[in-house]
């Protein structure tokens, strides 16, 4: 397994981004692209994991903490890969300095966030169609 890398949105990373996003999100989730792609990306710090000679797995922080856009190919979840691109945003969050950092989860992926030590705070929306919880951890 291959440690995720710190990237930023550009010429040579952009397209990996964008095509696991497309999958994950329009493809298999029917959620509007022009929700995903919201203008944000070329000012955040994004991940993305490798197999092999593939990308995988992408996800993004802004510049507020905001850790979102956590997305992983079908044939590659539940193996860890999602663990490991969190826990690189919030290490980089650290390294910044940043006081917390924060989401909003897929209600079916809360008991994922927990485990890496989120805590969830008020009450569940919805966007995109899909129902989430916001979430956070506090750095001391």
């Amino acid at each position: 397994m291959n440690k995720p890398i710190l990237v930023k949105f550009s010429k040579k990373y952009s397209p990996k981004i964008i095509s696991i996003r497309q999958e994950v999100f329009t493809n298999e989730q029917n959620v509007d692209s022009q929700i995903d792609f919201d203008g944000q990306d070329s000012n955040a710090i994004h991940v993305l994991v490798q197999q092999n000679d593939d990308y995988i797995g992408t996800g993004r922080m802004l510049q507020d903490g905001h850790i979102g856009r956590i997305a992983i190919l079908k044939d590659f979840r539940n193996k860890g890969f999602g663990s490991d691109i969190v826990n690189a945003l919030v290490s980089e969050a650290l390294d910044k300095g940043f006081k917390r950092v924060f989401l909003g989860s897929q209600l079916h992926a809360k008991g994922f966030y927990l485990k890496l030590g989120f805590s969830s705070y008020g009450d569940t929306y919805f966007e995109a169609n899909i129902e989430h919880i916001l979430m956070e951890i506090k750095f001391s």
